[in-house]
């Protein structure tokens, strides 16, 4: 399985940007995808989750500000962030989970100016 993540960039408080991950495999839609965040200097935390049904879950930090959302015609996940602010400053990570099988994808980056 590769992930390929993309959509990063550098954004004003306030703003909104959009991830994407494409999922290779042909499991993506049993999988449960995800995003996670890291800070530098900080552990790496979860973001939004959505299992293969469409169930979503959401860090605190993000809710009702962040959308999770995938195609299975396409194999992609998508993260909609919308109100954005110097505290989502962050390397974004895109997981995949199948079978108790874990997945990553390369960081993209994402940097909120304020």
């Amino acid at each position: 399985v590769q992930l390929q993540a993309s959509g990063g960039g550098l954004v004003q408080a306030g703003g909104s940007l959009r991830l994407s991950c494409a999922h290779s495999g042909i499991t993506f839609r049993v999988s449960r995808m995800g995003w996670y965040r890291q800070a530098p200097g900080k552990q790496r935390e979860l973001v939004a989750q959505i299992t293969s049904t469409g169930t979503t879950n959401y860090a605190a930090s993000v809710k009702g500000r962040f959308t999770i959302s995938r195609d299975n015609t396409k194999n992609t996940v998508y993260l909609q962030m919308d109100s954005l602010n110097p505290e989502d400053t962050a390397d974004y990570y895109c997981h995949a989970a199948f079978l108790g099988n874990n997945y990553w994808g390369q960081g993209t980056q994402v940097t909120v100016s304020s």
